[in-house]
């Protein structure tokens, strides 16, 4: 081996994947990746968007009565607390950039844990739905809990299941995806030079947030 490749060798970044030949190429690589998974995940949810709108041009008088027996203090509650673990996210990833290992850490935590907390509030929401027959299909009971909600009533719940339930089921994965970036930062292997996977981890957060800034008005403020 050259004397010139030897010392390319010992220049290489421990982090730099071997089919890649800088940092900057894998971490746009990386990124773009990243963009492309975001596309596929906004048109999944695009179709159960347009579900719920075909539903409430439908029967507006019925979504807006089967709507009133969702919490909105709960929902309310979990839309405050994605907020904030949206903007902790962008500090853990501008920490990892500045290299400021105690705020990354720091800021992955309260991530997690807010995440954790809309978990819970989501977990006491859905035993209240299920503790009063409001479930979709055959499951739909209102009436045996003396709540009486128009026809087609459990349609709506059937969408507010399918699509809080897809979105919770997100959020689950975004603690584990969180949870692993964490443990990578704890071993320092996160700094000004190799940040690309808190960014992505940061894009994806970004979207499970902004798809319930979206969920929380149409299922819980319907006007």
């Amino acid at each position: 081996m050259s004397s010139t490749a030897h010392q390319h060798d010992e220049e290489r970044p421990w982090f730099l994947a071997h089919h890649f030949d800088t940092v900057g190429q894998q971490m746009s690589a990386a990124k773009l990746g990243m963009w492309l998974f975001a596309c596929t995940e906004i048109l999944m949810f695009s179709g159960l968007f347009l579900a719920y709108f075909i539903l409430r041009t439908m029967y507006p008088e019925m979504v807006l009565t089967a709507s009133e027996e969702l919490n909105k203090t709960a929902g309310g509650a979990n839309t405050i607390v994605l907020l904030t673990s949206s903007f902790t996210m962008a500090l853990a990833v501008r920490a990892a950039q500045t290299n400021n290992q105690k705020a990354l850490e720091r800021n992955l935590l309260i991530t997690i844990g807010c995440a954790m907390t809309f978990m819970v509030v989501k977990y006491f929401e859905y035993t209240a739905k299920i503790e009063h027959g409001l479930l979709p299909g055959e499951w739909y009971a209102a009436a045996q809990h003396g709540i009486a909600l128009p026809k087609y009533s459990r349609v709506f719940y059937g969408l507010y299941f399918t699509m809080t339930g897809l979105h919770g089921v997100h959020v689950i994965v975004g603690i584990g995806v969180l949870s692993w970036i964490l443990i990578r930062a704890r071993r320092r292997e996160f700094n000004s030079r190799n940040y690309v996977a808190v960014e992505n981890a940061g894009i994806y957060w970004h979207i499970v947030d902004l798809v319930w800034i979206f969920l929380f008005p149409l299922l819980y403020l319907v006007k």
